[in-house]
């Protein structure tokens, strides 16, 4: 096809929309950057903004055939940037007002009639990512929160040391705040204490 570099932003689209993984990688070179600083400007979180242009170069490749990207391509890519911004930030506030509930709730009596909604809610999230943890970590943590067992005890079904079970629960509680974020995190505490 020759040197990618030399098409035209109408011409990769068409290319990428055929499923041309080489017109894709060279829109990306193209405005990865541009779009990294725009969403930087955003968030001012390196993470965040490194996650956000990867879902956006993702849903991209995921939705080639489909994209009505029109004649301009940096327009389009902005308007997704922005799109995936408003989104990440509707999450968080109704994940923050969801948790903010729980935690409440935790420390007040059980009257509230909505509450094993918002709880089941809250476990199945966080059961979510625990099922995304590998085999012997989501072991280890399940038998520890969920059964309420001592690393010796693992370990011994385990047949492996505490010193291991140690460590993959301490793997398995930091893939999980970062996922989860702190406040979530430390609501999943008061979850799994209502249902041991």
């Amino acid at each position: 096809m020759g040197n990618y570099s030399e098409y035209s932003d109408p011409q990769l689209v068409e290319l990428l929309k055929s499923g041309d993984r080489d017109a894709f990688a060279e829109i990306y070179g193209r405005y990865r950057f541009i779009l990294h600083n725009h969403a930087w400007n955003k968030i001012r979180n390196k993470e965040e903004t490194q996650d956000l242009v990867q879902d956006v170069f993702s849903m991209i490749w995921a939705k080639r055939a489909s994209l009505n990207i029109g004649s301009n391509l940096s327009g389009y890519l902005y308007t997704c940037i922005n799109n995936q911004f408003l989104n990440s930030i509707v999450h968080k506030t109704v994940r923050d007002k969801y948790t903010d509930s729980i935690v409440k709730f935790a420390q007040t009596e059980p009257v509230i009639t909505d509450h094993r909604v918002r709880e089941n809610m809250l476990q199945a999230l966080i059961d979510k990512e625990v099922a995304k943890l590998p085999d012997r970590m989501r072991e280890v943590f399940e038998l520890s929160r969920k059964k309420n067992l001592s690393n010796k005890e693992i370990a011994e079904i385990m047949g492996t040391s505490e010193l291991t079970v140690k460590k993959q629960m301490g793997y398995a509680l930091k893939i999980l705040r970062k996922k989860l974020g702190l406040v979530l995190f430390l609501a999943s505490y008061v979850v799994f204490h209502h249902h041991q």
